[in-house]
């Protein structure tokens, strides 16, 4: 029988109060400190902090990430979708008590205080509990401090507990037939679960920093529409008119890029919240991807991983990045990962807005980078339309990025996040389309991808071509434009933007060859409606939404 939560946080506490060296909540500085003398990791010649992980905790191990599965909230949670992977109550108590073991056994430990959720009516209180002084500083980077008014959060009295051993291994002999079968037989050594029943979460074996990012995010993200609280996998910035986007994309999609716009405050580049006030970042820091950063292109982020300050002051933390014995780094080198990483404080950017929050979006943007070439340069969508495209979260993998790939392959996470979604899907759909109609707000589809045929023919919508598309949008510009539907993705296409060359805003009208567009684009709606099919095809969605499925 597992132990309720109650009885847990008395073990916590006297695991704690019995143990000889806690640091409790230390100082950033302390971490700091505590980190080079711990040998966890190095000082480079910027005052950056240089680490590097196992070779197996290099990125997320979606396989061995698990949620425990029990008959009071099991009916909250997806298990169709390939995230939701069920572990049973026994077995997280088998971890849970290991790790529980191993910390009494550590020569110190570290035990760091948070929130996740700048808006402080649902920011939610996280206790981390690990023997790494790096993790905890991770903790420090990415979280939040605890607000004045923490009393007033809906989560006041919903701690949420996070136990994090990075560099320690389970026994494959005492998990054998309970958690992952690795392909040679071997049962996995690692695991990154979550009970959302008792508020716990155990990080055990994986040392990618992310790990711990993604599993409070996912918390976050079951949490939440409980409370009538739409979490999204986006960025968000604010104009100097005080009206607020949120971008959302996956990875290659430039939503990163994008949302760094020198006229618009950025509250945020991953994770937010949008409740009756408006919408709120989730954390304090970013978590970067390194490879091939661009100095010129991207200076905020350059500056803010690799400014020249002493150590102490520093704590930007670069994760698996090439660096040479003199100290530096070289972002462009993958051969350790091309996953490389970097933490900071969103304090090191100068175009924030503190607070991180801001009123209700005006507009949405939702991108996307079709390798096809058959999705137009921007569209408008109804209520229905959105609540489809999210629920499809569409972009193509492109050739060359996996072993195999040598056309595009199109790709489908729902939410534009599905690895961090447990919820039953027609629940953050509906959310959406609530507030969109409560608010006004208008969402846009754009694709960053190809123009004028598919990749190896056509040419990747220029950038400059793309940030007008989005201005436009941002501006309201768009609201005065007449549009026509495409009838096959069920999009609204604008007849004419100033300033915009007609010609490129039905993607159709840039091929040489129409007859090829045609096949093409009926090609990429049979890949949305099977998707649809086996994603959604047996769950409680709208039948307006579904008749908004290219393919349909």
């Amino acid at each position: 029988m597992s132990l309720s939560e109650s009885t847990l946080k008395k073990r916590v506490k006297k695991l704690l109060d019995s143990h000889s060296l806690v640091y409790r909540n230390p100082s950033r500085k302390k971490l700091i400190q505590r980190v080079i003398e711990g040998k966890e990791a190095i000082v480079a010649s910027t005052g950056t902090l240089a680490t590097w992980t196992c070779p197996d905790s290099t990125g997320r191990s979606p396989k061995d990430t698990v949620i425990v599965r029990r008959p009071e909230s099991e009916d909250t949670i997806d298990w169709d979708s390939p995230s939701s992977i069920p572990i049973s109550a026994d077995t997280f108590d088998m971890v849970l008590k290991d790790a529980f073991t191993v910390l009494t056994h550590k020569a110190r430990m570290y035990v760091t205080d948070r929130v996740l959720g700048a808006d402080s009516s649902y920011a939610l209180p996280v206790r981390t509990i690990t023997d790494r002084a790096l993790t905890a500083l991770f903790t420090d980077n990415m979280f939040r401090q605890i607000p004045d008014d923490i009393s007033n959060s809906v989560f006041a009295d919903r701690e949420f507990l996070l136990i994090a051993l990075p560099y320690n291994k389970l026994s494959r002999s005492k998990y054998k037939g309970r958690l992952r079968k690795l392909s040679n037989g071997k049962t996995s050594e690692m695991v990154i679960a979550i009970d959302f029943d008792r508020r716990i979460g155990i990080v055990y074996g994986s040392s990618y920093g992310g790990s711990v990012k993604k599993l409070m995010f996912t918390v976050m993200n079951y949490y939440l529409p409980e409370e009538s609280i739409l979490p999204l996998h986006a960025s968000a910035n604010e104009g100097s008119n005080g009206n607020s986007a949120l971008l959302l994309g996956l990875s290659g999609t430039g939503k990163t890029t994008l949302s760094a716009d020198p006229k618009r405050a950025l509250l945020g580049d991953d994770e937010h919240g949008w409740n009756n006030h408006g919408i709120a970042n989730f954390e304090q820091g970013c978590y970067a991807k390194l490879i091939n950063l661009n100095r010129e292109k991207e200076p905020e982020i350059y500056k803010a991983m690799f400014h020249d300050s002493h150590y102490l002051e520093h704590g930007a933390i670069a994760e698996n990045t090439m660096m040479y014995p003199h100290g530096k780094f070289d972002v462009h080198d993958d051969r350790l990962t091309p996953n490389s990483r970097g933490s900071y404080p969103l304090s090191f950017l100068k175009n924030i807005k503190k607070s991180a929050m801001s009123g209700h979006p005006k507009t949405i943007l939702f991108l996307t980078a079709d390798a096809n070439s058959v999705l137009h340069p921007i569209a408008k969508l109804t209520p229905e339309q959105a609540m489809l495209w999210f629920l499809m979260g569409y972009t193509s993998k492109l050739a060359g990025t996996e072993t195999g790939v040598d056309k595009p392959v199109s790709t489908f996470s729902r939410f534009f996040g599905e690895p961090f979604m447990p919820r039953n899907p027609e629940v953050y759909a509906s959310l959406l389309g609530e507030k969109m109609r409560k608010h006004g707000t208008d969402v846009y589809l754009i694709n960053t991808g190809w123009s004028g045929g598919p990749i190896g023919i056509g040419k990747r919508m220029d950038i400059t071509l793309t940030r007008q598309l989005v201005n436009a949008a941002l501006s309201g510009l768009m609201k005065n434009c007449t549009y026509y539907e495409d009838t096959l993705f069920h999009v609204l296409v604008p007849e004419s933007i100033p300033g915009v060359p007609g010609k490129i805003l039905n993607a159709r009208n840039t091929w040489d060859n129409p007859q090829a567009y045609d096949k093409k684009a009926k090609a990429l709606a049979k890949d949305f409606s099977r998707h649809y099919n086996k994603a959604y095809g047996k769950k409680n969605i709208d039948q307006e939404i579904k008749k908004q499925c290219p393919g349909k």
